[in-house]
């Protein structure tokens, strides 16, 4: 079980851009992590801190990013919510992977870490 207080801590020093930083690498390890079926619980992991991450970081993100970071949380809550059958069905995970990908660049974006 992992210690959200501490982990929560720590993720708040970082400023906005930095979270999302980290947010979109979360993304970017669930679209590298799908390709293979024993890392089901690595995957399952990344997308719980995922959603921590976008809870942490909406309320002070600007509203049209807060707005993005609420599409994607929900994306992670269907996901979750239909996690057997998805994880189980190849061409699902392809497709969760894929989008993970397109998230993880669209926060990013959002983050403007790469315009400094």
């Amino acid at each position: 079980m992992k210690d959200w207080t501490t982990i929560r801590e720590r993720y708040l020093r970082d400023s906005v851009p930095v979270r999302l930083g980290g947010l979109a690498a979360n993304l970017r390890r669930i679209k590298s992590f799908a390709g293979h079926d024993a890392n089901v619980a690595v995957v399952e992991s990344l997308l719980d801190e995922s959603k921590y991450f976008i809870e942490w970081t909406a309320r002070e993100a600007e509203i049209e990013t807060a707005a993005e970071l609420v599409e994607l949380q929900i994306q992670l809550a269907c996901w979750q919510r239909d996690w057997a059958v998805l994880w189980s069905d190849p061409v699902q995970r392809t497709q969760m992977a894929e989008r993970s990908r397109l998230w993880s660049d669209r926060v990013l974006d959002l983050s403007g870490l790469l315009n400094s």
